[in-house]
């Protein structure tokens, strides 16, 4: 990586001066004052960051706090506490002169959902809801009734130019449900030329099947489960609840699909049965480049009745104006929001990891900022709601940006940061997505760590968070943190305090905040995302994805704009 060469000679004079050996530089940018770096006897390099991050991450994660739904007490004593320490730090409200930018939520919850009716040569079957599938309607209405829509196999469902794919070539979807696959070719086949190989792509997300879907103005779309390409089984999807959040849109998302969901792989056979396909067949030959959309010879009908209302909840964004170049702008963000209160046992979701951890080191980072001098590019600090409710708090965000995102230079994502130590390793989720990891690397360096990709790339995590919402307005993005090799406790030891966190405190009311955490490693961490931030903020550097990433269309659209 050339970057990453050039910039350890531009950082040489800084890395000399911030050594262990000559202590703190004295700069004019800043947060210096805070950094006092000391190494122990296994090399940890300790960059005390800021001394506030322990008391915002254990007063955003208490029980007074409710879990910080989306709408309750628990959002206002949040807004309040942001806010506070925004007007406390001097950083100027982003939405004139609010910190606050409004986000309209509707919830859908769907009274009556029959089983999903197959008519083949004039006879009738049936998938059973939960059991064999699960649908519902995106559509803001009281009820959507598909009748004998023709099912037409679609491979993938993937429409992707840079990478001369079009499961929808030649294909009039109008009237139609089609039915496609999880994930992309490139998992399929374990083929590092076709796609990303392992690595999953946007377009092998759910939720981009449904929007292309919807694009090729299919009535309804259907994906085909199997655990392995979709990183979970069959209960995370049946087994849930029904009740969906969405964006409240002036248009009540008439232009989705009246019907998206999943079948089961056992149900996906049946389909194909009535074309004498296999499943594996179909699989074969959804592989191809050539692939030709093909009738199921079979009908679907079904119908779906909502009731729903609405909620407003709120972004918070505050920022420092730029000394020379105000509109370009760098945006850390993080979600404030976590899942509330249970309401039959009463038990709180704190969410002190998921996510007060990463609206902490936000709050760090406006503190830090606001001690030196105003950096030349502006710098935004950007906390999201309703991120536990399908990242629909960035989402709005990314459609109705408070500053021109064609001018943002790189957004810095906080979600579940390290508690538990330092770590040799500094982990890049969406490894060499872009080349703004190249500008994390140098910093890396000085804390005697490396640089490391996620472990399972295949699960598409890179696409489960806040930033991807700035990833889709072509925004490059860092979503980085410690990983499992502990500096003293080894690897192994690591794997299980991560282990334990999933088993038994993700989305649990378990995941409270411990007095007893060992924030070193934050502190590593928050210190990377600062000095990367305040590089980008005092250069004219523009970030940019990688060569045939799936954003880096939007990004070179995005430069055109800025350049008009």
């Amino acid at each position: 990586m050339l970057r990453h060469l050039s910039l350890l000679a531009a950082v040489g004079t800084f890395a000399v001066a911030c050594s262990p050996a000559n202590g703190p530089a004295e700069q004019d940018s800043p947060a210096d004052t805070a950094l006092q770096p000391m190494v122990d006897a296994d090399g940890y390099v300790d960059y005390r960051f800021n001394e506030n991050y322990r008391e915002h991450l254990r007063t955003l994660s208490a029980d007074e706090f409710e879990g910080r739904a989306p709408g309750t007490k628990g959002e206002e004593l949040t807004i309040e506490y942001v806010t506070s320490l925004f007007e406390a730090n001097g950083i100027e409200p982003l939405n004139d002169d609010s910190y606050l930018q409004p986000v309209p939520l509707v919830r859908i919850a769907p009274t009556r959902v029959t089983n999903l009716a197959i008519g083949h040569d004039g006879s009738d079957s049936e998938f059973k809801y939960r059991d064999e599938m699960m649908v519902w309607t995106p559509r803001v209405v009281d009820s959507v009734a598909v009748e004998n829509s023709d099912l037409v196999f679609v491979g993938y469902g993937i429409v992707a130019p840079e990478f001369d794919w079009n499961d929808y070539e030649g294909l009039d979807v109008e009237g139609k449900t089609v039915v496609m696959f999880v994930n992309d070719p490139g998992y399929a086949t374990q083929d590092d030329s076709l796609f990303t190989g392992n690595a999953m792509t946007y377009y092998g997300r759910w939720t981009y099947k449904f929007e292309e879907a919807a694009r090729q103005g299919a009535t309804g779309a259907i994906i085909i489960h199997e655990t392995g390409p979709a990183g979970y089984g069959w209960g995370v999807i049946a087994g849930g609840s029904p009740v969906r959040f969405d964006l409240a849109r002036d248009n009540r998302n008439m232009d989705r699909s009246e019907i998206e969901g999943w079948i089961t792989a056992e149900s996906a056979e049946k389909l194909f049965a009535n074309v004498d396909m296999t499943l594996e067949e179909a699989h074969q030959q959804a592989l191809s480049s050539d692939f030709e959309p093909m009738s199921l010879n079979a009908q679907a009908s079904v119908t779906v009745e909502n009731e729903f209302s609405y909620i407003d909840t709120h972004n918070i964004a505050g920022y420092i104006p730029g000394s020379e170049h105000p509109g370009e702008h760098i945006i850390y963000m993080a979600h404030w929001d976590h899942l509330g209160v249970e309401p039959i046992s009463g038990d709180i979701y704190n969410g002190a990891q998921d996510n007060a951890s990463g609206t902490a080191g936000v709050l760090s980072m406006a503190e830090e900022f606001a001690k030196g001098q105003a950096p030349e590019r502006s710098v935004v600090f950007l906390l999201v709601g309703a991120e536990e409710r399908g990242l629909l708090g960035s989402a709005w965000y990314a459609s109705n940006p408070l500053l021109p995102l064609e001018q943002a230079v790189a957004g810095i994502n906080m979600d579940v940061l390290n508690v538990y130590g330092p770590m040799r390793d500094f982990v890049v989720v969406g490894w060499e997505n872009s080349d703004i990891q190249d500008y994390a690397a140098p910093f890396v360096d000085m804390q005697n760590r490396h640089m490391a990709p996620e472990t399972n790339p295949e699960a598409g995590i890179f696409y489960r968070s806040d930033h991807v919402s700035l990833a889709n307005k072509g925004v490059p993005v860092l979503y980085a943190k410690g990983g499992n090799d502990h500096f003293e406790l080894g690897e192994s030891w690591g794997q299980e305090q991560r282990a334990i966190f999933n088993r038994e405190a993700y989305h649990k009311p378990a995941d409270e905040y411990d007095p007893e955490w060992d924030l070193r490693g934050t502190h590593q961490d928050l210190w990377i995302y600062f000095r990367v931030g305040n590089q980008l903020a005092n250069s004219r550097d523009w970030p940019q994805w990688a060569q045939g990433n799936e954003f880096e269309a939007l990004r070179l659209e995005s430069e055109q704009q800025r350049q008009q």
